[in-house]
């Protein structure tokens, strides 16, 4: 099965493509095919790496590290560019050319090409020793060259990848300390915008070289396009959240909160039991479960915020799951817990299900999920892929680095978050938010990336040392920043 194939039809915004080794390979190939030569799409890349460079050196001297495949040749023309520009250039060729494209831009270098042993002090360091391609460790040798010329120098530019990242998995195949600035050519590679290589990369930069990405790619989430309510509407025709309380009703009630801010017009808190503070714009449904269900009004459920584990709670989630309907359904954490093949086969409801790590890992397992099916991708995202195809869900791999995955609309992956974001409440937070969205009409995978955007741009507006409270007062803020 192809890794993420997008539909002709798409059903979400376009966005940023984020492409595996080989699909960066297919998308170069494809330029070739057209008569553009290799050394033509290099030197296109290097120009465009070069003009940021530039910028970045405002005057200051350059030292572009080289090393054998294609990633040196980009080196040897932004050097050349530099040099034309009017910049102070000199480059330390680690090794020498291998490729028939980096050979050719190192004789059209006409600058001095200097041995790790003439190092210097000077602005700017660029790393193009490997980039995308580098699948082992670098040697004890190569490595302390990249420290120490990191060490002489104030700026420091990784071209497409920094040394030691392992660009399909985002893997730290050595120490990397963090670069300034990461000069993505052509596409993001998945490393870009997953952990631990995400926090190597600095600021990220994309830099177009004309590549078409095709069928076989994921996507970077942006800010969605949310519009506002209609003229005529109203709070049904904008859409009910329900969301179903349990043994500790107030995260539930934190959950039903987010959903209010999310662009659902009315929510209702499915609550058996003694129900918590609440705004008065939350209604309270105190009736058996089977019978608040019946409403033909819902849009979208959320269960497992606060639910628990015991039998009680595993009723609970059982009636939700057997209810005749389509009304798509959110399972977040303890119903992630009870979620197993049994439940899994009684239920008759459209899923998006939203693990952390460790839920995702006891989802694999539950789901005899052991065989990743997809070596070119981050492991997490593997697994979550694994996960959504065998429960026909899809699945938000929530965390520092979070993935959406559904077999209709493929991969996404999301811009890093605030680490503040890592406190208690904030998961209820986001499956308010994926609730609303679906309660409104988008489709699962549409919804649940509008979420994980408006999640992460609350969180940024909240600054640091918010509380799960502080993210929802923000959540209105995010979405007025969508229209």
């Amino acid at each position: 099965m192809p890794m993420h194939r997008i539909p002709t039809l798409r059903t979400m915004p376009v966005r940023d493509p984020v492409l595996s080794v080989a699909a960066t390979q297919a998308a170069e190939q494809a330029v070739f095919d057209t008569g553009t030569p290799p050394y033509s799409l290099m030197q296109r890349a290097g120009d465009a790496a070069a003009r940021w460079i530039w910028r970045i050196a405002a005057g200051r001297g350059v030292t572009v590290l080289c090393g054998p495949g294609n990633n040196g040749g980009d080196g040897y023309i932004i050097a050349a560019r530099l040099q034309q520009l009017g910049s102070d250039v000199a480059v330390i060729a680690a090794m020498n050319p291998a490729t028939e494209s980096a050979k050719k831009a190192r004789a059209a270098y006409s600058g001095k090409v200097c041995s790790s042993d003439e190092l210097r002090n000077a602005g700017v360091f660029v790393d193009c020793l490997f980039g995308s391609g580098q699948n082992r460790a670098l040697s004890d040798t190569l490595h302390g060259l990249v420290q120490t010329l990191r060490a002489r120098h104030d700026h420091h530019v990784a071209i497409d990848l920094p040394s030691g990242v392992q660009s399909d998995s985002g893997a730290l195949l050595n120490r990397v300390t963090p670069y300034d600035t990461t000069l993505a050519l052509g596409a993001w590679k998945w490393a870009h915008w997953t952990m631990p290589a995400r926090e190597a990369m600095g600021r990220q930069v994309l830099v177009d070289i004309g590549l078409d990405a095709g069928d076989e790619t994921g996507e970077l989430i942006g800010k969605p396009d949310l519009g506002s309510p209609a003229a005529d509407a109203h709070k049904y025709t904008r859409g009910l959240v329900a969301v179903v309380a349990g043994a500790m009703p107030g995260a539930a009630a934190l959950c039903s909160r987010a959903a209010q801010h999310g662009g659902a017009g009315y929510v209702k808190l499915l609550c058996q039991g003694s129900a918590p503070p609440l705004p008065d714009s939350v209604v309270i449904d105190d009736r058996p479960l089977s019978e608040a269900l019946a409403d033909k009004r819902i849009g979208a459920i959320v269960v497992g915020p606060g639910l628990g584990r015991d039998d009680t709670a595993r009723d609970l989630m059982a009636q939700v799951l057997e209810t005749d309907g389509d009304i798509p359904t959110v399972l977040d954490a303890d119903a992630l817990h009870l979620l197993g093949p049994d439940l899994c086969a009684q239920n008759k409801r459209p899923l998006v299900l939203t693990p952390h790590k460790g839920e995702l890992n006891a989802l694999a397992a539950s789901f005899d999920c052991s065989e990743l099916l997809q070596p070119d991708c981050p492991a997490k995202l593997a697994k979550a892929m694994d996960i959504a195809q065998a429960i026909g869900a899809t699945v938000v791999a929530k965390g520092p680095d979070t993935f959406v995955y559904s077999e209709a609309n493929g991969a996404a992956v999301a811009c890093g978050a605030s680490p503040w974001l890592s406190t208690a409440g904030t998961g209820d937070v986001l499956a308010g938010l994926i609730a609303s969205r679906l309660a409104t009409g988008r489709d699962l995978h549409t919804g649940a990336c509008d979420a994980v955007w408006l999640h992460g741009e609350a969180a940024r507006l909240a600054g640091p040392a918010f509380s799960a409270d502080g993210l929802v007062a923000r959540l209105q803020d995010a979405y007025a920043a969508c229209l």
